[in-house]
């Protein structure tokens, strides 16, 4: 008899081993199927017909996945060096082959990726749904001193967190175009959290734009470091999207051109986010009124950028300046959450609830 419960014992164990496998087998698997939503490598189109030079040709123009090639136009690919009209026309037939009209269930499936990074206020969540979301661009206004750089910087310790803390557990990349960023905050949010600072530090990428132009090319750069480091960024900021815009194009001579560049941008940006399923967080400024409020203007502290960038932001919100260190947030466009409000305070350890 005891041999016997002996031998049972072992083949409930090696039963038991032989399930776990099939678990781990079973959930790498799901891990590769959902990879593949956002990260269809490039180089899956050489079963299309498509040679490895030129796909190190897109490689290098920044763009790595599959899904990167649908989302740029034939025109724009034959801007790189080294493609012909032929080639590109064949580069697109081969990527629309890879991936074309899918269910509504898989998108379904696809949306439920999305992740929510927290901006370290419990009302200022609620209000939004539960933090910043990836696969989207948000976009904050509103006047000096509302908290809009300190909310950036609290993003991108809050992204480190893990889920249960109301982060990603992943990297962020801050582009930084009005010399904003200080590594010193960060420091700071980071001991309120507990992070290590020299980690927090280091799982920051940071760059410096001093022109549009320049600007748009940190955006490709980035976008192929997501390519390249697949799943380790969940949140990428600019601060701020329109300032280098207006400095390079002035007076209305020049503003069709600066809306046609900031669309540009703006489209690549909305590809980014989708692509590599990133929030996209972007602070912008507002234009005052000149008449001091004694003119009949519906909106006196608009956001900057006009329609193009209206339609290019999924969720818009406006700061301002409440009583003492209050600070009030408000839904100026949602698809998902209704309009409403909701206070928050900016302390040294960046946003966080009021303290009645």
């Amino acid at each position: 008899m005891p041999r016997k419960t002996a031998n049972s014992h072992s083949d409930s164990t090696v039963l038991e081993d032989e399930q776990t496998v099939e678990s781990t087998q079973y959930e790498d698997e799901t891990e590769d199927e959902d990879d593949k939503l956002f990260y269809t490598e490039i180089e899956e189109l050489q079963s299309g017909g498509i040679n490895m030079a030129d796909i190190n040709k897109l490689k290098h123009s920044g763009i790595c996945t599959v899904r990167g090639v649908q989302m740029m136009t034939r025109k724009s690919l034959m801007r790189i060096k080294g493609l012909s009209e032929a080639k590109v026309d064949k580069i697109k037939d081969a990527a629309q082959k890879a991936s074309g009209f899918v269910s509504a269930t898989e998108v379904s499936n696809q949306r439920s990726k999305v992740l929510r990074i927290s901006t370290g206020s419990k009302q200022f969540d609620t209000l939004i749904g539960g933090g910043v979301q990836t696969m989207s661009i948000t976009e904050v206004f509103g006047e000096y001193r509302t908290g809009k750089t300190q909310l950036a910087h609290t993003l991108c310790v809050q992204a480190q967190l893990p889920l249960s803390m109301g982060g990603t557990a992943s990297k962020a990349a801050y582009i930084d175009t009005e010399g904003t960023f200080r590594p010193e905050r960060i420091r700071a949010i980071a001991e309120r959290f507990g992070v290590d600072c020299d980690l927090a530090l280091d799982n920051i990428l940071v760059a410096r734009a001093w022109n549009s132009d320049q600007q748009m090319e940190l955006i490709s750069e980035i976008a192929a470091r997501f390519a390249e480091d697949k799943g380790a960024f969940s949140l990428l900021v600019i601060d701020s999207i329109i300032s280098l815009f207006r400095c390079d194009y002035s007076g209305r001579g020049e503003l069709a051109d600066r809306q046609q560049k900031l669309n540009q941008m703006l489209s690549r940006l909305i590809k980014v986010s989708e692509e590599y399923n990133v929030a996209i967080f972007v602070t912008n400024q507002v234009s005052s009124d000149p008449g001091g409020g004694m003119t009949f203007v519906s909106d006196p502290k608009k956001p900057v950028g006009g329609h193009v960038l209206a339609h290019a932001s999924a969720t818009r919100l406006s700061l301002r300046k409440g009583r003492g260190e209050e600070r009030i947030v408000k839904v100026y466009d949602s698809p998902d959450m209704p309009e409403g409000e909701a206070t928050y305070a900016i302390t040294n350890g960046g946003v966080t609830d009021i303290s009645f």
